[in-house]
């Protein structure tokens, strides 16, 4: 008998991939989280049904999120991940040198266990001794975290339902802000805007960092085991411009090796489809 794991990407749009075996399932007081083993790939992270990591393509999500703001400052010593259980997002980051100390504020314990056991290759680094790990809300932790305290937060997020709704409001954005040093930079997860069912909350995102930050732009990466495929994510900053600002000699200059990442791909990535532009111009898209 096969077994398939199907995700609903829309009310017409079913996404399925090919299940080996059943690893792992549990229930927290937050959501359920699932491991499967997929033939194309690998090892998948679901919560509540939903797609968050696969082995695969990991790299694509995990590349953008951090590098993309390392190479706009490579200075950057103090870091605040909001999410990220996964441990992706820390793994990229403790490739840099120079940062001292990253704080990882996860409300899910489940997925920081799951992902030592079951996800060996992103949750690497989760035991560093620059990180700290915290089991607590990411909004009660920043709305009491100390004024210009971070070069850098990573919004690692899941989408706006159940845990992770306060992480896409206006109170949460500015306490970012507050929180933020003069030369920071903050960089979310910002959803798809191909399918009706996550265009309003990338949207809302987008608009909400524009009040707060004077530069706010947004950029995409192609992640295939995300609806649609194609993904955006935020940059807003006090001070940095993603494009002026790019120190690619810098950021080459220190020899990561990466998948997807390259700082040729960077500018690209901020050179958005003419719908994607015209979208949070006007709050609509007419695609037939």
């Amino acid at each position: 008998m096969e077994l398939w794991y199907t995700e609903k990407h829309s009310e017409s749009v079913n996404f399925s991939l090919k299940v080996k075996e059943h690893l792992f399932s549990g229930q927290s007081e937050f959501q359920k989280l699932d491991i499967l083993d997929t033939y194309e790939y690998g090892k998948l992270m679901t919560l509540d049904g939903l797609v968050m990591v696969t082995e695969k393509d990991e790299f694509v999500y995990h590349d953008m999120i951090v590098h993309t703001p390392m190479a706009v400052n490579p200075d950057v010593k103090n870091v605040l991940v909001i999410g990220g259980g996964d441990g992706g997002t820390v793994r990229e980051l403790m490739r840099y040198n120079n940062i001292e100390h990253v704080d990882m504020v996860e409300i899910d314990k489940l997925v920081c266990d799951a992902a030592k056991k079951y996800l060996p290759t992103l949750s690497c680094e989760l035991n560093n001794p620059k990180v700290t790990l915290l089991y607590e809300d990411g909004v009660k932790f920043v709305k009491e975290s100390p004024d210009n305290k971070y070069d850098l937060i990573i919004i690692d997020s899941t989408d706006p339902i159940g845990p992770g709704e306060g992480l896409f409001t206006t109170e949460f954005y500015t306490n970012c802000h507050r929180i933020l040093t003069e030369n920071g930079i903050l960089v979310n997860q910002n959803e798809s805007v191909f399918y009706e069912d996550t265009q309003e909350a990338a949207l809302k995102a987008n608009s909400k960092l524009k009040k707060i930050f004077p530069i706010v732009k947004v950029y995409q990466a192609n992640i295939p085991t995300y609806p649609s495929g194609y993904w955006l994510f935020g940059f807003a900053s006090k001070k940095y411009d993603p494009i002026k600002d790019l120190q690619a000699d810098k950021w080459n200059s220190l020899g990561l090796k990466t998948k997807y990442y390259n700082t040729d791909l960077h500018v690209g990535a901020f050179a958005l489809p003419s719908f994607v532009k015209e979208f949070f111009e006007n709050g609509s898209i007419q695609f037939l």
